[in-house]
C-alpha cells in the first residue's frame, strides 16, 4: 500500500568521494536507462563522471561548477531508486539550495538534462562572481545574527549577510572577507558558541552573487518549465508556486537570498508525514534533528530500504 512522504534534495556540502559507490547507485548509473544523463554530465564538466566521482581528486569534486552538477546527477539517481524500489507517493518536496533544482526533477518541471545543464551555468557563474566568505554561526538566535550582519557591513563592497537559516541553533553567514570576519567576532562577543568558517572562496546567498543575475536569468529563458505535479517549497518563499511562470525568478531570487531551512521544517512539522532526505550524505538528516523534526530517513543509510517498507 502506497504512502505519502515529504521528500529532501540536498544541496552543496553534501558531495562526496565514492558517493556513486558507497550511496548503492553505481548499478543504475551504468545502466543504459540513464546513460543518457551520465553521459550528459560528463560532456558538460568534460570528465568522465564514473572515474572522477569513484577517484577524485577531491579538489575536482568540490570545485562548484563541478559538484553541481553530479550532486544533481547523484541525487537523481537516488530519487529513481526510491519510487521504483518503494511504494510511495512524495506529496512535498523541497531541496536545500542547489537541492531545489533536483525537486524540479523530481516533480516533472524541467528534465535531468535540462537541470544538468542550468546548474552547470549556475556554478560557473558562481565561480565568475567576487571572491568572498562564509561561515556557519552556532547557538545565536537568527534575528540577532541578522543584526550583526547589519553592524558589520561596511557598504556594497564591505558586506554580510544570514544566507542559510538552517536550525534555530545553526545559521551561515556570507559576505566578503573582512565583514564576515567582523560579524563571527560580533557573535562569538554576543554570545554565539562556535563560528567555524566554511572551505569556501563564494558567497552563496548573498549579494556578491548579484553580479550573476542577469545572465542566470537569460539562461533560465532558454527552458520551459512545466507546473510541477509534486507541491514544491521553495527556498525564497516557503511556499509552492501556483505558475510555472513564477519558477525562473524564483531560482534568480535564490541565488542571492537566504535558504529559509527553519521556516521550512515548520512546515514539514505539520504535515506529519515520514520525511526522506534523497541524495548523497546526510547533512540535511543533521538539520532535521536541529529543528528537533522526527521521523526522518536518509537514502544512504545502509538499512533505510528495509526501515521504509517496514514504515510503509
Amino acid at each position: 500500500m502506497s504512502f505519502s512522504a515529504f521528500l529532501a534534495f540536498p544541496g552543496q556540502g553534501s558531495q562526496h568521494q565514492s558517493m556513486l559507490s558507497k550511496g548503492g547507485i553505481l548499478d543504475l548509473a551504468l545502466s543504459s536507462e540513464y546513460s543518457h544523463a551520465v553521459e550528459c554530465c560528463s560532456d558538460l564538466i568534460s570528465h568522465d563522471v564514473f572515474k572522477l566521482i569513484e577517484e577524485g581528486p577531491e579538489e575536482l569534486i568540490n570545485r562548484t561548477s563541478i559538484t553541481q552538477p553530479i550532486l544533481i546527477l547523484c541525487s537523481y539517481l537516488h530519487f529513481n531508486k526510491l519510487v521504483n524500489t518503494v511504494d510511495i507517493t512524495p506529496t512535498y518536496i523541497a531541496g536545500h539550495s542547489l537541492g531545489e533544482y533536483s525537486a524540479l526533477v523530481a516533480a516533472n518541471s524541467i528534465s535531468i538534462t535540462e537541470a544538468l545543464k542550468l546548474v552547470r551555468k549556475r556554478g560557473e557563474l558562481m565561480e565568475s562572481a567576487p571572491n568572498g566568505s562564509m561561515s556557519a554561526i552556532m547557538g545565536l538566535d537568527n534575528n540577532v545574527i541578522g543584526e550583526i550582519c547589519l553592524i558589520a557591513s561596511h557598504g556594497d563592497s564591505s558586506h554580510v549577510q544570514c544566507a542559510n537559516l538552517n536550525s534555530p541553533n545553526q545559521t551561515v553567514i556570507s559576505g566578503h572577507d573582512d565583514a564576515v570576519v567582523r560579524a563571527q567576532d560580533l557573535c562569538i562577543a554576543k554570545g554565539a558558541k562556535r563560528a567555524i568558517k566554511l572551505k569556501v572562496s563564494i558567497a552563496s546567498h548573498s549579494k556578491l552573487m548579484l553580479s550573476a543575475v542577469d545572465e542566470f536569468q537569460k539562461t533560465l529563458e532558454s527552458v520551459t518549465f512545466k507546473m510541477p505535479d509534486i507541491h514544491i517549497i521553495h527556498n525564497v518563499s516557503v511556499n509552492s508556486s501556483t505558475s510555472s511562470e513564477d519558477i525562473p525568478s524564483l531560482l534568480v531570487s535564490q541565488l542571492h537570498s537566504p535558504v529559509r531551512w527553519v521556516e521550512t521544517c515548520n512546515f514539514i512539522s505539520k504535515l506529519n508525514i515520514p520525511i526522506i532526505e534523497c541524495g548523497p550524505g546526510k547533512v540535511l538528516s543533521g538539520l532535521f534533528k536541529g529543528n528537533k523534526l522526527e521521523n526522518y530517513f536518509s537514502v544512504t543509510d545502509e538499512e533505510f530500504y528495509e526501515k521504509i517498507n517496514n514504515y510503509g
